[in-house]
């Protein structure tokens, strides 16, 4: 259970809660250690996936703390740079968006791993994952990367950060359909084979009805057989 990726995974939920005293120490060179630290963490995201597959050190442990780990350090970024105003009011649907769709995958994989029914991580997943990462580190930098345009300060990283916000939550929206369209595929798929199987079921008894009278049927004319030819046997016996 201790090995080099799940070590990784451990330490990245670590750091979380020093990250999180970004809410209440606005210091710059507290953003920088935040910002830094944050990107280290993001980092591990990578490591550890790649070192188990490429060390075959995969386990249970590892796969179920890797989300959850992955889950507390955005959600922790995510109320950040809300609680600091680091990006303008606008951007907070795309926050809103990150964070219910966090819920709603989490949900999903609950409700599936019941039936035992995998829900494998798409491709544009893992971009959304990349763009999200990389959009949350530029906006905990964006203490850093300020210049000085006319009469005003431009935070250079929080801009492009923003960007990048929005960029993420629109594949976080597509993403989290997709994986909500596959959960309901599977509901409505389980649905319809109980349908089928509730119209089946009479159909089944009346035909065990049938095969079980037939059987009757014909041990009833084996016996009258027998009677007849009896008949028959006794009148050519009679003298004429």
């Amino acid at each position: 259970m201790y090995n080099l990726p799940n070590i990784l995974t451990i330490s990245r939920i670590i750091v979380i809660p020093v990250i999180f005293l970004a809410i209440y120490i606005h210091t710059v060179w507290w953003s920088v250690l935040t910002a830094i630290l944050f990107i280290v963490a993001a980092v591990t995201d990578y490591l550890d996936g790649y070192l188990a597959r490429s060390r075959n050190e995969t386990s249970a442990f590892g796969r179920l703390l890797d989300p959850i780990a992955d889950k507390l350090l955005v959600v922790s970024a995510l109320l950040i740079i809300v609680a600091n105003r680091m990006v303008d009011e606008i951007s907070y649907i795309p926050v809103c968006i990150i964070m219910c769709r966090e819920i709603l995958v989490s949900g999903l994989r609950e409700f599936l791993a019941e039936v035992k029914v995998g829900m494998p991580v798409t491709r544009l997943a893992k971009w959304k994952t990349a763009v999200q990462m990389t959009a949350l580190a530029m906006i905990l930098m964006s203490r850093v990367g300020i210049i000085h345009i006319g009469d005003s300060y431009v935070p250079v990283w929080g801009v492009l950060g923003e960007v990048l916000l929005w960029v993420a939550g629109v594949l976080t929206f597509l993403t989290g359909y997709d994986y909500f369209k596959r959960g309901l595929d599977y509901v409505k798929n389980l649905e319809a084979q109980k349908n089928a199987a509730a119209v089946e079921a009479p159909k089944a008894s009346a035909e065990e009805k049938i095969k079980k009278s037939a059987p009757k049927a014909k041990k009833t004319s084996a016996k009258k057989k027998p009677a007849r030819k009896a008949v028959r046997a006794k009148k050519a016996a009679k003298p004429e």
